[in-house]
């Protein structure tokens, strides 16, 4: 179990709110049925990514929820671009909780299991249960946060063995390796994020020419390194810089590895250096757990 509580959290309602939704994230929310959700991302008109988002539709309500870096541009979109329309919206970080059940036995846990889509969910005893790529995450007031861990007797692990968990998987995070100057097609979210059939939102239109007709600058690659690096530290193709390192971790699978947004130079196979230090590292296609 990992609490990943600090995740910004809203609530929408109104006649209006998927509607008024669909013009703003880039996948197609209004499709979804109740009991179903999706992972979405809020765009600038230029389509650099403000926040990423899980979407779930609940009954008569629906349910956000994003990273903390996300939360503030999601907010301001929210309340700006909705006046007029019916769509209430309550920000509530501070009053849900959410906990996340990593691994194959994650449903073993729960008094009913989601269904195995991912962002599928079902109403529990100790909350909302979601399927996620790794388990399910359960919802639950933030008051009976404590209650929930003790009755699920799941054992706490650490957020870094979370996070070495999504990088062996080859997940971005906004705020490591999704940026304010990143575009979806370059973090590789595309096929999970956006939808290409459904109607207007802001920053489509550079979504769409770059994927029908385009080619981004980076990609989202896996850096297999012959020695633990720091989180921000550069990576040479020779003697030009082709990108940072967004997230690293000792893998107790791969050893040590990292993942980041690298320029088209440098392609799968090609060696480069990290860091003052200059370590050797490979380029690589994700996931890790293909590798």
């Amino acid at each position: 179990m990992v609490d990943r509580s600090q995740r910004g959290k809203l609530e929408l309602t109104g006649a209006e709110t998927l509607e008024f939704l669909q013009g703003q994230v880039t996948n197609d929310v209004e499709a979804l049925e109740p009991g179903r959700g999706c992972y979405a991302a809020l765009l600038d008109h230029k389509a650099k990514l403000l926040a990423d988002m899980r979407v779930l539709r609940m009954a008569d309500s629906v349910w956000i929820d994003c990273e903390e870096v996300g939360l503030p541009a999601l907010l301001k979109n929210v309340r700006m671009y909705s006046l007029g329309r019916d769509v209430k919206s309550v920000d509530v970080t501070a009053e849900r909780a959410i906990l996340s059940l990593i691994g194959p036995a994650a449903r073993e846990a729960l008094d009913v299991a989601p269904p195995e889509e991912e962002h599928s969910f079902v109403e529990g005893e100790h909350g909302i249960y979601v399927a996620t790529d790794l388990g399910v995450d359960v919802i639950c007031a933030a008051a009976d946060a404590d209650a929930v861990r003790e009755a699920l007797g799941v054992e706490a692990a650490s957020e870094e063995a979370a996070e070495c968990l999504r990088i062996e998987s080859g997940r971005p995070r906004h705020g490591f390796e999704m940026t304010s100057s990143t575009i979806p097609q370059e973090a590789g979210i595309n096929e999970r994020a956006v939808s290409f059939t459904k109607g207007c939102y802001v920053g489509q239109e550079t979504v769409a020419r770059l994927h029908y007709r385009g080619k981004p600058n980076r990609f989202l690659r896996g850096l297999q390194l012959t020695a633990p690096v720091e989180r921000g530290a550069e990576i040479m193709l020779g003697e030009r810089e082709v990108g940072t390192i967004g997230s690293t971790c000792v893998s107790p699978a791969h050893g040590p590895i990292a993942l980041a947004l690298v320029r088209r130079e440098a392609s799968p196979g090609d060696s480069v250096t990290v860091g003052p230090d200059a370590v050797e590292a490979a380029v690589i296609e994700l996931p890790f757990t293909r590798a």
